[in-house]
């Protein structure tokens, strides 16, 4: 045999018996996290303590286990073993740390290695990982459980909230093909303001107090965009605009919003059970609330049937209600809530769904999310009424984009179309005055 096989032979070899050792360090590291998660769940059983007592005492038990039965681990391998142990007992698993951390806005897993998080609107893989689907799936079941929800292979499928109002949306096999999938967008404990809109650039200076005195005004507004480009956010942001003595009446798939308004009844809808029975759509929800005495109806997000209702009540007395619904653009909103009015299943003809839309919005406002990450509202838009078969708009405030700089931020400038809006007599009517310095070419 040749030397240099010999060499290239005992390399092989060297390099297998590493990999081997990696391998029983690393099984000897899960056996003795597995016992030390053990050992502390059966302490919390025999004691009652408050989440911050109980923080302080597994990490307690856990530095005098690990002193006694881990002598051959690194001080820094025992703070990552108590850390991941402490995440399992009191939290959701290896996501805690992205869950707690306020620069995070939404949590994405795909199967049990793959975990992203979008920070400051950019998405970004974690290093962070389970240790299988099956461990996936136990902190799936440890988060819709307490919710009232399940999801297993006949309900594979779950959409619903955390204690703080983050929503959950969970698939599971066999509807997800590369394990459990696991999706969190997280809700800020702090509402954002109209001020803040305006720092981050979403808005200028005067579109924020446009659309302000247009919610104080009562005009009925849409707000429209992609999915993550701050709809709910900014439709927070409106509703905090209503008058404190007014009643507002909130309906949502899975409640986001959070008002600082006094008088406010906020209703949620429900799945199905087991069953297939027990269902309140949020069709049901706004029917129902046209009862309840409401001054203002506020409707997380229109996607269904639930659209004819909704242009009913604003078309019937119940002014000033927002809402929101996936679109492109003003234009396409348009033509979605027409498709949404068809799903109720009543034979209109289109020219009266048209009416009923022209007649009952008064305001498009059209967000977006840029390749940057940022959000703008990129088009203010009025609905004129009908002319022949098409509803008018017209735009009152748009964003334009001019390019990039050197950090691949968006450059751009909002400016106004130079027209002086439809609603400004019913404005001025309400005591808002609108000056005219708004409506100059470019400010």
């Amino acid at each position: 045999m040749s030397l240099f096989k010999r060499y290239v032979e005992e390399e092989a070899l060297q390099v297998e018996e590493q990999r081997e050792a990696t391998i029983v360090k690393s099984v000897e590291y899960k056996q003795l996290e597995t016992k030390l998660q053990t050992v502390l769940l059966e302490e919390l059983k025999k004691h009652q303590f408050q989440r911050e007592e109980e923080s302080l005492k597994i990490r307690e038990w856990g530095k005098d286990f690990l002193d006694k039965e881990a002598e051959r681990l690194t001080f820094e391998e025992k703070k990552q073993m108590l850390e991941s142990v402490e995440y399992e007992l009191l939290g959701y698993g290896p996501i805690t740390p992205l869950l707690e951390d306020d620069t995070v806005s939404e949590v994405m897993v795909n199967g049990a290695q793959a975990i992203y998080y979008e920070q400051y609107g950019k998405l970004k893989r974690s290093h962070l990982s389970f240790q299988d689907d099956e461990h996936l799936s136990r902190v799936i079941e440890r988060i819709v459980a307490p919710l009232g929800r399940r999801i297993d292979e006949s309900s594979p499928m779950v959409d619903a909230r955390l204690p703080d109002g983050s929503r959950v949306n969970a698939v599971i096999p066999p509807l997800s093909l590369k394990g459990p999938s696991l999706t969190i967008r997280k809700f800020s404990s702090i509402p954002l303001q109209m001020n803040d809109l305006v720092h981050y650039e979403t808005v200028s200076e005067e579109m924020a107090e446009f659309l302000e005195i247009c919610v104080k005004a009562r005009l009925n507004i849409f707000i429209s965009g992609g999915t993550g480009s701050g709809k709910t956010s900014s439709l927070n942001v409106l509703s905090s605009f209503i008058p404190n003595d007014e009643r507002i009446v909130t309906i949502e798939d899975a409640a986001e919003l959070n008002l600082s308004q006094e008088h406010i009844v906020s209703l949620e809808s429900r799945p199905p059970n087991i069953e297939g029975k027990g269902e309140i759509t949020i069709r049901e929800l706004v029917r129902n609330a046209l009862r309840m005495r409401p001054d203002r109806i506020v409707v997380g997000e229109v996607r269904g049937a639930e659209a004819l209702d909704m242009l009913q009540a604003m078309n019937t007395g119940h002014d000033g209600s927002l809402s929101t619904g996936h679109a492109n653009s003003p234009r396409d909103m348009l033509s979605r809530l027409e498709t949404m009015v068809l799903m109720a299943g009543f034979d209109l003809p289109l020219r009266a769904i048209r009416e009923q839309i022209a007649n009952a919005l008064d305001l498009i406002v059209q967000q977006a999310r840029m390749k940057d990450g940022s959000r703008k509202i990129t088009r203010i838009t009025e609905v004129l009424g009908m002319e022949e078969n098409i509803i008018v708009l017209q735009d009152l405030f748009v964003y334009k984009e001019t390019g990039r700089d050197a950090d691949g931020k968006v450059e751009g400038h909002f400016e106004t179309t130079g027209v002086r809006p439809h609603v400004s007599e019913l404005l001025e009517q309400n005591g808002y005055t609108i000056p005219s310095s708004w409506f100059k070419e470019v400010w």
